[in-house]
Order: structure tokens, then sequence, then C-alpha cells
């Protein structure tokens, strides 16, 4: 059974073997709730972040919520115009409101592994820029190109994405 093309309306318990599992430039993301139809509709996403990568600034339409099951996690944030890191581990909820500018870094030796919550919409952005992970081949870098395809796709969702510089400026680097 596949969460990604399956229309269920019964109660049924997804394994991990049971979901494709989708390489964003470093992080993956497995689908547990696919994207509906619906913008606004729930979708609900396991996500790692291997150690020493990190997902560059930016921001989109749509709250995000990330529950942190296992690793430590630095997440960027402009809270009052002051920009800072923080750091959140096992048990502890990120909330990223909508349009909030916000980043994230592994600076561990460890996976950082969560369950994160949000629109449909960025469900759906993830599956048009995700690259399909086959378990037991290791992950090229992106190309290019892919980026290329990657800003062209955000752009057409509306989403910001910072430059090179900007992400320096934080400490985090490019894809």
């Amino acid at each position: 059974m596949n969460a990604l093309t399956t229309t269920n309306l019964s109660t049924r318990i997804i394994s991990e073997g049971d979901v494709e599992v989708l390489d964003i430039f470093g992080p993956t993301i497995e689908f547990l709730v696919a994207p509906q139809s619906s913008d606004e509709a729930p979708c609900v996403m396991r996500g790692t972040i291997p150690p020493g990568v990190s997902v560059p600034l930016h921001s989109h339409a749509g709250i995000e919520s990330f529950f942190v099951h296992s690793g430590r996690v630095d997440v960027f944030s402009d809270e009052g115009g002051k920009p800072h890191w923080i750091t959140a581990g096992p048990g502890e909820l990120i909330e990223v409101p909508d349009n909030a500018k916000h980043a994230f870094r592994n600076a561990s030796s460890d996976p950082i592994v969560q369950l994160i919550t949000t629109t449909s919409k960025l469900g759906r952005f993830f599956q048009e820029v995700g690259r399909p992970v086959i378990r037991g081949k290791s992950i090229s870098r992106p190309s290019p190109d892919e980026i290329q395809r990657f800003v062209q796709i955000a752009d057409r969702y509306g989403y910001w994405l910072a430059t090179p510089e900007e992400n320096a400026a934080i400490g985090v680097g490019p894809f």
C-alpha cells in the first residue's frame, strides 16, 4: 500500500516500508498523510536531516509544525526582527507561522528525525521537487539544472528563497 497513491476511507496503519522516500537536496521526507486536492488540507510527513545538512533560509504561506522525535536541530528564527538560532530536541515542537523566514541545520553527528505537519499545498511542492530515494543507494548532490528547476517551482508556488549571500550570513551553506 503506497500512501502517496492510495485513497482509503478506513482506518489503516502506515509502516515505514509503505511510503516513498523523497530527497529534498539533503533532507528526506516520507508522506504519512499524502497531500490532498485542497491546499489547506493537512499533510503529515516524517522528515530526516542527516548530519551536517541544512535547509536554506526560506518562507512560504502555510503554517508548519515540526515535532522532534530524535536528534537536536538548530532552527533559524527572525522573531521580533532579531535573527537568531534556537535549538530544539526530542519531545519539543517547532511552530513556524505563515510566511515566517526559517532555516534548519544539523550540526551534530546524528540524524534529526521529525514529524512534520503542514498544508497539502506544501506537500505537493515537495512531491514536485523531491527526488525518489532508492534504499541502499547514495544520494547525489543536486545538479545546476535540478537547482534551477527547484527555484522555478518555488517561484510558481510563491515561495521566497534567500540568496546564497543571505544564507552564508546566517551560517547555512548552499544545497
